[in-house]
């Protein structure tokens, strides 16, 4: 894949406008003043795993409405590294589930606890299974997948469940007795990483964030740059429901990262790449570039949606350990 989208030098000074709806403030508000009215009712359970030098459990916490989130916990042994200790709530990549805590050994072998979160819904047809439902209905047709699923309606829109989700994770992270509250960090990439800066930018208690490619970025100039999954949902879906393509657009505009980098002051570590027609070059550098922290990128010139791999892993891993002054 050649480089596609705008020229390096356009990228970095790229700051669009943003569509932000007038009451965008007040529905994030209500929408989790809504949710904080269940109780957070964290429960573990142990994982059935032969890692003697991690303690691995299954979580589950009450997120949108209630519903039960499983989610993967993996901390170091207090044996190894006393507490309390750093934790990182992770978010995952589209249509991928919280699999196995062999999957997640990094961050704990590096000193961090982790906290794996399944996206609603999801975890069916990637590599890793996902371990919880998505129990809300819609009340418009939507196009196979999650990116159209009540589109035509904030309220009933399947990333308000997700980021409500998002927020309610990193709550029952900061919970746990073993964690240091002043040292929470979220992350993802992808669909992750999207998820990840609502979190930065909705939730409480929040110290850093890492950005990797994210989706859901600046998502009016995705759907007519790429047509690449999953922006082609959404492109089929204004393609087939013509009239509907202005409200549904209107819709998305309380879930942009666009909108949602500018209400985020935590320190950041964004990537991307510029061969990515997943999530393009110019959607992720329009989340950056309005980003209201200090922030950091780290361009990757040759990659496409991969990013930078495991040397993107790596520099998360140093640059976490800065930010918390772990040894």
């Amino acid at each position: 894949m050649p480089h596609f989208d705008l020229p390096l030098a356009d990228l970095a000074t790229y700051l669009p406008a943003r569509r932000e709806p007038a009451d965008f403030d007040r529905f994030w508000a209500d929408t989790l003043t809504a949710a904080r009215a269940a109780p957070l009712d964290v429960e573990t359970a142990p994982h059935a795993t032969v890692l003697p030098l991690v303690d691995s459990r299954h979580l589950w916490f009450s997120g949108f409405d209630g519903d039960r989130i499983h989610a993967l916990l993996i901390a170091p042994s207090p044996a190894v590294v006393p507490g309390p200790v750093p934790m990182v709530v992770q978010f995952l990549g589209y249509g991928d589930g919280t699999g196995s805590p062999l999957d997640w050994l990094a961050l704990p072998a590096a000193g961090f606890a982790t906290l794996v979160v399944d996206t609603r819904g999801q975890g069916a047809r990637a590599r890793r299974a996902g371990a919880t439902g998505d129990a809300a209905g819609s009340a418009s047709p939507h196009v196979e997948g999650f990116l159209t699923r009540g589109i035509l309606d904030p309220a009933d829109y399947y990333y308000r469940r997700v980021f409500t989700d998002a927020v309610r994770a990193v709550e029952a992270a900061a919970s746990l007795d073993f964690v240091d509250p002043s040292r929470i960090a979220v992350a993802g990439a992808s669909q992750g990483g999207g998820i990840a800066l609502a979190a930065a930018a909705l939730a409480d208690g929040v110290a850093a964030a890492v950005v990797n490619v994210p989706f859901l970025c600046h998502m009016q100039r995705a759907v007519e740059i790429t047509a690449r999954a999953p922006y082609a949902e959404l492109l089929a879906f204004v393609r087939t429901h013509r009239a509907a393509a202005d409200r549904a657009l209107a819709t998305l505009d309380y879930f942009d990262g666009v909108n949602m980098a500018a209400r985020s002051d935590v320190p950041a570590l964004f990537s991307v790449a510029l061969m990515d027609d997943v999530c393009p070059p110019s959607t992720v550098y329009a989340a950056y570039n309005h980003y209201a922290g200090t922030k950091e990128l780290e361009v990757y010139t040759y990659n496409e949606h991969e990013g930078g791999g495991v040397a993107q892993d790596e520099l998360t891993i140093a640059w976490l350990r800065e930010r918390f002054a772990t040894t």
